[in-house]
């Protein structure tokens, strides 16, 4: 597991569909150390604090082997940075890495909160309509990360999984069950076991928990 690119952005004004929107999407690689706080990187910055950023998503992290997939079926290069995501990383892939994973980042500590959920930003983004749906199904999703220790980090810093969740409910299974197996009462009560699990997935999952119940009444 290693680093790719370590990418930083502030909100800007970006023109989405004939629409202007502020998004923090936009990051470019720092070639230098960067401290990490418990909100962001020095240097980035979420624009809708609603759906994005705070405690659980602190750090946005996408697997550096997805971009081949996306450049073939987008039919065009992508840039570093891509999908917005602070750390491109390598070694990290959805289906291994699990929800409450704890990793050691240069003078960081990391936890995994939950999968990374697409917005339309990044279809308009790149300019394709129904993206924000593909990287859905596909699960090419990546994942975001809380910070439990502040500190330095280097474009080039190791990364050390220092402790794997007992539940092992990877970043993979939790977007199968949000995206696709939606009834599945049992799986939902996994992720919902998992204690380093995001407050808003939890919600959602708590709500649909109930709602399956209700059903079954």
């Amino acid at each position: 597991m290693n680093i790719l690119s370590l990418n930083v952005g502030k909100p800007k004004t970006a023109n989405f569909n004939g629409k202007e929107v502020e998004t923090g999407f936009y990051k470019e690689s720092v070639s230098g150390h960067t401290h990490l706080a418990k909100l962001n990187f020095e240097g980035d910055g979420q624009a809708d604090l609603k759906h994005h950023g705070g405690v659980d998503k602190a750090v946005c992290v996408y697997p550096y082997e997805h971009y081949s997939y996306w450049e073939q079926d987008l039919k065009r290069e992508l840039p570093i940075a891509a999908f917005g995501e602070n750390l491109t990383v390598i070694g990290m892939l959805e289906e291994d890495v699990h929800i409450g994973d704890v990793f050691k980042i240069g003078e960081a500590v990391l936890q995994i909160s939950q999968p990374r959920q697409p917005c339309y930003k990044i279809a308009g983004r790149h300019d394709v309509k129904d993206l924000t749906l593909r990287v859905q199904n596909t699960g090419y999703t990546g994942f975001y990360c809380r910070v439990l220790e502040e500190g330095m980090v280097e474009p080039d810093s190791t990364i050390k999984r220092t402790s794997v969740h007992p539940e092992k409910v990877s970043v993979a299974f939790a977007n199968d069950i949000m995206y696709h197996d939606k009834n599945n009462m049992d799986a939902i009560k996994k992720i919902l076991s998992v204690d380093a699990l995001s407050d808003s997935w939890r919600t959602r999952f708590v709500t649909k928990l109930e709602q399956l119940t209700n059903n079954e009444k």
